[in-house]
């Protein structure tokens, strides 16, 4: 045993304190690929909230009239394979079902003095909007859940060093996207604006206008 500059020996590790990493090392791992009862209790995780307030980035005025919104249910599954690997060795395969909602607005911001046609007698209004539009779809975290989550050895090894471990984030940006298509070939658009149009002529009628027309155009 060689002594260090000062002539002591170099400090070693207790037999005891040695094998209690290791057995500690062992657990872990277990606990991480095998499911063994009562270990959930010794790696157990206490989650806090140490999160900071919000805060205010920009505030930006609305112009717009939601006349409609649509709630959808998506399951994305999404697989990554290795070219060259097999399953069990390298890749991820992913069940989830997502719900989301999509809302269907007509813009007034754009609306000038040309788009508004009123009569002398002040009985009859004509008024030309521009046609109603998607919003941009929303996954709700509290009704989506993910079913399954199948990884490869290299994948779930790389989970016990990475900052964010089975990240999803493919998953919601693909499961947004689906609920965007569903939007778009549904009648949503539609019925806002036959729902806009009900809520402008209840309005203008409520002025004492006894005529409203409502048209839309590009």
């Amino acid at each position: 045993m060689e002594a260090d500059a000062e002539g002591r020996a170099p400090r070693r590790w207790p037999a005891v304190a040695v094998v209690l990493v290791v057995l500690s090392l062992v657990l872990f791992l277990l606990g991480r690929f095998v499911h063994v009862p009562g270990l959930d209790d010794v790696f157990g995780v206490d989650t806090r909230d140490r999160s900071g307030p919000a805060v205010l980035k920009s505030i930006q005025d609305m112009h717009r009239y939601e006349g409609a919104a649509g709630n959808y249910q998506v399951v994305v599954d999404l697989e990554k394979d290795a070219r060259l690997l097999p399953d069990s060795i390298r890749g991820t395969r992913t069940l989830f079902v997502a719900s989301g909602s999509v809302a269907a607005y007509v813009d007034f911001g754009g609306i000038g003095r040309g788009s508004v046609t009123v009569d002398e007698k002040r009985s009859a209004a004509t008024l030309r909007l521009p046609h109603a539009q998607l919003a941009e779809p929303s996954v709700d975290p509290k009704r989506s859940y993910t079913v399954s989550k199948q990884r490869g050895l290299v994948d779930r090894l790389g989970d016990l060093f990475s900052d964010n471990p089975a990240d999803e984030h493919a998953v919601h940006v693909l499961a947004a996207d689906r609920i965007g298509a569903a939007a778009k070939e549904s009648d949503l658009t539609l019925r806002a604006e036959k729902n806009t149009t009900s809520m402008l002529q209840g309005l203008l009628r409520a002025l004492g206008f006894e005529q409203v027309t409502v048209t839309y155009s590009p």
